[in-house]
């Protein structure tokens, strides 16, 4: 969407007025260190992977139980979505209600002091505009956890960011709040063979939030 001049030079004297990287949109959450998820390094042990007799889908399922969540979690890889290629100067349609922060910017007062006046219609265009340019979508796309890990894929999020978020440049999309989904882990302890092995429930968290931050 292409603004009229006007509007970019309303928005360029805003953000000289608050800063350059100030929180006047409270953009600026602090991201989580442990998102996204680190892969795990396995050492490739055939006496520490699952027997076929250990992966008896009925027997699996009823120990995940009520944890088996068919849209984050799947036994074999699901079929890639159809999508559209983005151009990267592209934005994404934000869902939900607009943030309060863009809903209550003051889009009449000016550096120097003087009023703008700005007509109901072109506030909520720039403001749609504004929404977009700082929205930050959840990119979701399956990864294999390895044999070791039932269900075996998990729909992993990542945050966009093939652009910087703000204008000017210089923010990006950050991860700020995650989901635990529960999978089961085959575990193996002792040296002696044959090794105890059996399934273990464990946490493993998937971003459900990204933010526009510094």
């Amino acid at each position: 969407m292409e603004l009229p001049q006007y509007m970019l030079s309303c928005f360029c004297m805003l953000l000289l007025q608050h800063g350059l990287c100030q929180p006047y949109l409270h953009l600026r959450p602090v991201p989580s260190d442990s998102l996204p998820v680190v892969d795990i390094i396995e050492h490739p042990d055939p006496d520490n992977d699952p027997k076929d007799n250990d992966l008896d889908e009925r027997t699996l399922r009823k120990k995940l139980g009520s944890h088996f969540d068919p849209n984050f979690m799947s036994i074999t890889l699901p079929q890639p979505e159809d999508s559209q290629s983005r151009d990267p100067n592209s934005r994404f349609k934000p869902l939900g209600a607009m943030p309060n922060d863009i809903k209550r910017l003051d889009l009449s007062e000016t550096p120097y002091g003087r009023k703008m006046k700005l007509g109901k219609k072109a506030r909520r265009k720039f403001q749609q505009w504004l929404w977009s340019y700082t929205y930050c979508p959840v990119m979701y796309t399956w990864k294999d956890l390895g044999g070791r890990f039932w269900p075996r894929f998990v729909k992993e999020g990542n945050c966009y960011n093939e652009r910087s978020c703000s204008f000017p440049e210089g923010m990006l999309c950050k991860p700020v709040k995650s989901i635990s989904k529960t999978f089961l882990r085959w575990y193996c302890q002792g040296w002696s063979k044959p090794k105890y092995c059996t399934w273990i429930p464990v946490q493993y968290p998937v971003i459900s939030e990204c933010k526009c931050s510094c």
